[in-house]
């Protein structure tokens, strides 16, 4: 990401002031940085639509109406004990309950939200660095920047196969599946909406003019601006009938609505469920479903939901085929699983690969190198491309050796891509390449050979190892070789002895 240092070096002290501050979990620190900054990014919203509205000769209420108290303006220069008390008792409720409880974009969400910052210094400090960080004076990259670096610090809270999807990682994936502005795009177990608000962003800069975008050292993309998005509708549906996401924890849902609301997505529909569960009634059928679901669960047998039929209760193979089923025919799948989803010999493991290659068209596996999730998890991932519908004929795979990090537990960018770039344009050009060398780095594997061993999806069954032959020198050639160095070892030692005697 494109952040300056010093936005790097406010940022890094405000977590410093939260960690001191006795808000050590960062789960529960990004979430009530969140509140303050939707606490900022409220009025700067609200001053835009009023400028809106004068230049348009429309009229405009305020959000703030009856409520100027409550414009971040109006409290920031108070004091560290009346910010406090302000900011828990007056501006809290009010963005809990803003618009009268309507639908919005936040406030849905906040029903059991707390404000916990304990010390009336750490609100003012807090305030104090987000003021400074200038969120409104930014473009909605950098914003959106600002709020991924904030998010970085989230991967230290990993548990129970949660953590964060490498950002270079998410972006592969959405390149691979290829979404467009007519889709309508799920992450079943959205986590903080890194999927979601990187589909945007792949959407806006298929529609920008080229010289208009720039990459970074990252890989990430800049200058979105979607020029060639020329109808309202189009933007309207983009903004508000496009994005989908759940997850069963609500801190994490409100975390992910922040996110994807300074990533310029107005009206994104995240819910906070458990969408392998029976609380999840939904009918959607997606176009596109892009995830990373928690690695390594389980459910409650008796809370399973109806529709999902592979008797397990194992939650890496329940959201495959949950993802498969709120997939419209034709429509398209990106997901990371462990290895063991593509090997694993129970009925569900074998029922969930049979599913893959006789109900849809499984297009692509790609064998990612169990050093990608560290220092968080060390487990071995793959990711699948699928396509609702159809059966499949054969199945091509990547054997992903880099992904331009090093594969330790520091994760040193080397040079930031590896493999990545060869993996995207390979898989776009596979149809015309069909490549057959499985000594190589990718090559298809017919269905019909798949079946025959076992459903088995590893690409260890499938690559060849090309193994170089190396001509030893025989065994007395060797012997000789070590008396040699032997006696001219011994004959240097007594040299050395002699040198010594010499001295004494």
């Amino acid at each position: 990401m494109r952040l300056p240092p010093e936005k790097k070096s406010k940022i890094d002290a405000l977590w410093d002031r939260f960690w001191s501050g006795g808000l050590s979990n960062p789960l529960q620190s990004i979430e009530q940085m969140s509140y303050l900054i939707f606490m900022k990014r409220l009025e700067d919203m609200d001053v835009l639509e009023q400028r809106r509205a004068n230049a348009t000769g429309k009229a405009y209420i305020s959000i703030f109406e009856g409520h100027e108290e409550c414009r971040w303006s109006e409290w920031k220069h108070k004091s560290a004990e009346e910010m406090l008390k302000h900011v828990r008792d007056v501006v809290f409720p009010f963005i809990k309950n803003i618009h009268d409880g309507e639908k919005t974009l936040f406030s849905q969400h906040m029903k059991d939200a707390v404000f916990i910052i304990p010390k009336p210094s750490l609100v003012q400090e807090a305030v104090g660095i987000i003021d400074e960080l200038d969120i409104s004076g930014q473009t909605s990259d950098v914003q959106g920047d600002i709020y991924e670096y904030l998010l970085s610090q989230l991967a230290t809270a990993g548990k129970n196969g949660q953590f964060r999807t490498p950002r270079h990682i998410i972006r592969m994936i959405v390149e691979l599946v290829d979404p467009d502005v007519n889709d309508r795009i799920c992450d079943p177990a959205c986590g903080t909406a890194g999927f979601l608000f990187t589909a945007y962003r792949y959407i806006l800069k298929k529609y920008t003019s080229p010289d208009m975008v720039t990459e970074d050292e990252e890989g990430d993309w800049h200058g979105l601006i979607g020029d060639h998005i020329t109808e309202q509708n189009a933007w309207d549906k983009l903004h508000q009938d496009t994005f989908y996401g759940f997850d069963f924890d609500s801190t994490m849902v409100r975390i992910a609505l922040m996110n994807m609301v300074l990533h310029g997505i107005k009206a994104p529909h995240i819910e906070s469920t458990d969408t392998l569960s029976n609380q999840y009634s939904g009918e959607e059928a997606f176009t596109v479903i892009l995830a990373n679901p928690p690695f390594k669960g389980s459910i409650d047998k008796n809370d399973i939901n109806d529709r999902l039929t592979l008797g397990t209760t194992k939650t890496e193979l329940l959201f495959v085929e949950k993802m498969y089923r709120m997939l419209e025919i034709g429509g398209k799948c990106g997901v990371i699983v462990p290895d063991g989803v593509l090997f694993g010999s129970s009925n569900a493991h074998r029922d969930l690969r049979k599913l893959l290659l006789e109900k849809c068209q499984l297009e692509g596996i790609v064998s990612m190198p169990s050093g990608v999730f560290k220092p968080y998890a060390g487990v071995s991932t793959a990711v699948l491309i699928f396509t609702n519908g159809g059966n499949t004929e054969k199945v091509w795979f990547y054997d992903m050796e880099a992904d331009g990090y090093s594969l330790d537990d520091k994760r040193t960018p080397l040079d930031r891509k590896g493999d990545i770039p060869d993996i995207i344009e390979r898989f776009r050009n596979r149809r015309e390449e069909n490549p057959t060398d499985r000594k190589g780095k990718c090559f298809y594997v017919p269905a019909e050979e798949i079946k025959a061993n076992n459903y088995d999806l590893s690409i260890s069954r499938y690559k060849e190892i090309e193994y170089e032959e190396i001509r030893y020198e025989k065994p007395e050639i060797i012997i000789e070789k070590i008396e040699e160095l032997e006696g001219k070892i011994l004959g240097n030692i007594a040299e050395l002895k002699r040198m010594l005697n010499q001295d004494l």
